[in-house]
């Protein structure tokens, strides 16, 4: 986010270079009782002009901000697509932790306190709409952030239009998942911190808080602190305002977090976000079994290549996984003998692991969206032309009823049950949008990858020049 900084110096140098026009002061009036005494007479007369009514205020404002204008016609236009494309929402395998309680502890329920309050006002639909509205949201705070930071309309405009037009976006946010909620508290987050170009204490203290909630929504929230307490030290303004500004952020951004965490402890006796998601699966797929050095027993749990080409996901999740199907000998415990192949792992082939882990990150900067081995099919975040189901936990009955599939144990039998009418009752794709909303994602709709790349490199250039200036 430094990067804006980079924009700001240059947007003051033009700045700099403009000659300033001064509005000549209106005549004085003389101070009326209890009034307008210490105020000067252009204040007085601004105060006493009455405002333009709010309908020309808005067409002003179009006019003055039109790139942004058309950018947020287009995309309301695709929210409303996506929203009338597939009813009552997408509901993606991960839902059923926050409608149904699947997978208890598996991770934080911040969600579900968003859905208690909007579900009993219409179900899924209503969801899907806030969440639409948040996007749109998060597109004009990072373009108000921008220009108070001293980037061009157009330059701001531009850089938001991946929020506003990507149709990954616009898919997250018809998804009943937390993605949407976690990300527009980073963003928020980040709007308060660069809102001012001295962040104060409260301002610290606010974006702290934000970034905690948004750990107890998804749980990849809590490092957002450390990016926060950096970009505090880069401000400078001597070791004492870093510090105490710093130690707030810190200390609000635990707040929520400890919260959440004695709530937890109370009603389930762990004193925790979630358990999250181990790195079980992430060690077994990068092992080099044939070089790992582990007792026989827990070497039987090493995957083959073929297995290891399945990818982490799987490693981890899957009841098919040799992590939890491969024969040990008797006595041995499958979870310690899991932990130390693990273990195992990552202190002898830290490279290995730091590749995998390389590996997928820099697909985000890839060309073109398509599948990749090793990884979730990439169809799982893509329109599809009919109701999105996936076998064994959403699937549709006779009659388009939407069915869930829920466990009672770890890799037990799935027992089904209709979707609950109060979120939305049967399946309803109307399959002309859908195909275009699919058409318009597969064929070029989404930000590239390596622009993406751009404005990491941007970030990091922002960066260094604060630090060097």
């Amino acid at each position: 986010m430094n990067g804006l900084q980079f924009a700001a110096r240059v947007r003051a140098v033009k700045a700099g270079a403009a000659l300033t026009r001064l509005r000549p002061a209106a005549p004085a009036r003389p101070p009326e009782a209890g009034g307008d005494r210490d105020r000067p007479a252009d204040e007085a007369a601004d105060g006493d002009r009455p405002a333009p009514p709010w309908p020309d205020r808005a067409v002003t404002a179009v006019r003055r901000h039109w790139l942004l204008s058309g950018l947020l016609a287009a995309g309301l236009v695709l929210r409303v697509l996506a929203l009338i494309a597939y009813q009552p929402a997408i509901i993606y395998v991960d839902t059923l932790k926050y409608l149904y309680n699947a997978s208890p502890g598996s991770d934080p329920q911040g969600y579900r306190l968003a859905l208690d309050l909007i579900l009993p006002l219409g179900g899924l639909p209503v969801v899907a709409l806030v969440q639409h509205l948040l996007g749109l949201a998060m597109a004009v705070a990072l373009y108000a952030v921008l220009l108070r930071r001293g980037v061009s309309r157009w330059l701001a405009a531009v850089a938001v239009v991946p929020v506003l037009l990507d149709a990954y976006q616009v898919q997250m946010e018809q998804m009943i998942m937390p993605d949407v909620w976690a990300e527009a508290m980073l963003v928020a987050g980040v709007v308060v911190l660069l809102w001012r170009p001295a962040v104060t204490t409260t301002f610290a203290v606010a974006a702290g808080l934000i970034f905690g909630f948004s750990a107890t929504v998804k749980q990849l929230g809590e490092v957002l602190f450390l990016p926060a307490v950096v970009y505090l030290v880069v401000c400078g303004g001597g070791w004492r305002r870093v510090l105490s500004r710093s130690g707030a952020l810190v200390v609000a951004f635990a707040v929520p977090i400890l919260c959440y965490c004695t709530v937890s402890y109370v009603t389930t006796g762990h004193f925790w976000l979630a358990r999250g998601q181990g790195t079980n699966g992430r060690a077994a797929a990068a092992a080099d079994c044939a070089t790992l050095r582990v007792p026989a027993a827990v070497k039987r749990l090493c995957p083959t290549p073929a297995q290891q080409a399945q990818g982490p996901d799987w490693l981890e999740h899957s009841s098919a996984s040799p992590l939890f199907v491969n024969p040990l000998p008797p006595g041995v415990n499958r979870g310690a003998a899991i932990r130390e192949l693990t273990s195992a792992v990552e202190h002898q082939q830290t490279l290995r692991v730091a590749g995998s882990i390389a590996r997928d990150a820099i697909r985000l900067f890839a060309v073109t969206r398509g599948p990749a081995g090793g990884v979730e099919p990439i169809s799982r975040w893509q329109f599809q032309t009919g109701f999105p189901v996936f076998p064994q936990w959403i699937t549709l009955q006779h009659g388009n009823v939407i069915m869930v599939g829920l466990q009672h144990r770890v890799f037990g039998m799935f027992f089904y049950y209709p979707l609950k009418p109060s979120y939305g009752g049967r399946a309803d794709v109307d399959r002309p949008v859908a195909a275009f909303l699919r058409a318009y994602q597969l064929d070029g709709g989404y930000t590239p990858g390596p622009l993406l790349l751009v404005f990491v490199l941007l970030g990091v250039a922002g960066s260094v020049l604060a630090l060097v200036g």
